[in-house]
C-alpha cells in the first residue's frame, strides 16, 4: 500500500537529482545568480496559486461563511498561507513571499520584466492561460508554469497537496545558500534581502510550514490507497517539471 513513507521513498532519486543537480555549480557570481532569479521567479510565482488553491478547496472562502472540512486541516493551510502570503521583510514590513523574491532580485540586478509583465497582465484581467501563452519567455518556463496553475485549477484536493509538498522550495540546498553567504561577504552584489529569502524558507519550511503540509496530505489521503497513489504520480510529474526547469536554467549560464 502507498503510504506517505512509502511515497517520500519513491520520491528520494528526484529529489536528489535536483539537490545535486550541476546548475549549483555554475552559481558563482551575481551575474549567474540574476540569470536563475529571471526564471526561477517563476517557480516562486506558481507556487503562491498552488497554496491559494488548498486554502479556497479547504476552507470556506464565499459569503456566508460555513464550517468546511476538518478544522486541523482549516488551520493548517490558513497558518500556511499567512506564512506565504503575509510574511514580513527584513524591516518587519508586511510582504508575501513572491514580493520578497522581486525585492531581492531587484538587488542583485536579475531581470524582473518577464515575470512582473507575466503578473501583470493577469492582474489586469487577462485570463492566465492567455497571458502565459502571449508572454515573451521560453518554453520550459511556459510548461513549467502550466502544469503547476493547471493542477492549482483544476485537481482535487489531495493531488495539490501532494505537488505543493513534494515539490517545496526545500528543494534549493544548502550549497546555493553558502554561495550567496559568499557573495555577500564579498560584497560583490547586494543579496541581503536574496539571502534572507532564503533562511526564511528553511525555518519555516522545516519547524512549521513542511510538518503541517505532511500532516495535512494525511489528512486529505487518509486509508484511500487512490489518492495516494494520484499523490504519488503528480508529485513526480512535478518534480520531473522542476528538473526540466533546472536543466534549462543551468543551459542559460555560461
Amino acid at each position: 500500500m502507498i503510504t506517505q513513507e512509502r511515497i517520500e521513498g519513491l520520491l528520494t532519486s528526484y529529489r536528489d537529482r535536483l539537490l545535486d543537480h550541476p546548475l549549483y555549480t555554475k552559481l558563482t557570481s551575481p551575474e549567474s545568480i540574476g540569470i536563475f532569479m529571471t526564471y526561477h521567479a517563476f517557480a516562486v510565482w506558481d507556487f503562491m496559486s498552488l497554496v491559494k488553491s488548498l486554502q479556497q478547496k479547504l476552507t470556506c472562502t464565499t459569503i456566508p461563511w460555513v464550517p468546511i472540512g476538518s478544522a486541523s486541516t482549516r488551520r493548517l493551510i490558513n497558518e500556511i498561507v499567512w506564512g506565504e502570503e503575509s510574511d514580513v521583510d527584513l524591516n518587519g514590513n508586511p510582504a508575501s513571499h513572491y514580493e520578497l523574491y522581486i525585492k531581492a532580485m531587484n538587488e542583485v540586478g536579475a531581470d524582473t520584466r518577464p515575470i512582473e509583465s507575466f503578473v501583470g497582465a493577469i492582474q489586469s484581467g487577462t485570463p492566465w492561460e492567455v497571458a502565459l501563452e502571449t508572454a515573451d519567455i521560453p518554453a520550459e518556463i511556459k510548461n513549467f508554469v502550466r502544469f503547476s496553475l493547471d493542477i492549482a485549477s483544476e485537481a482535487p484536493a489531495h493531488i495539490v497537496a501532494g505537488v505543493f509538498t513534494y515539490g517545496r522550495e526545500d528543494l534549493i540546498p544548502d550549497l546555493f545558500i553558502s554561495i550567496v553567504r559568499g557573495l555577500a561577504k564579498q560584497q560583490k552584489a547586494s543579496v541581503a534581502t536574496l539571502l534572507y529569502y532564503l533562511e526564511r524558507h528553511i525555518e519555516l519550511d522545516g519547524d512549521e510550514h513542511g510538518p503541517m503540509a505532511i500532516q495535512m496530505i494525511r489528512e486529505l489521503c487518509e486509508d484511500d490507497p487512490g489518492r495516494w497513489e494520484e499523490a504519488l504520480t503528480y508529485s513526480q510529474k512535478a518534480l520531473e517539471y522542476r528538473i526540466r526547469l533546472w536543466d534549462f536554467i543551468a543551459a542559460q549560464i555560461n
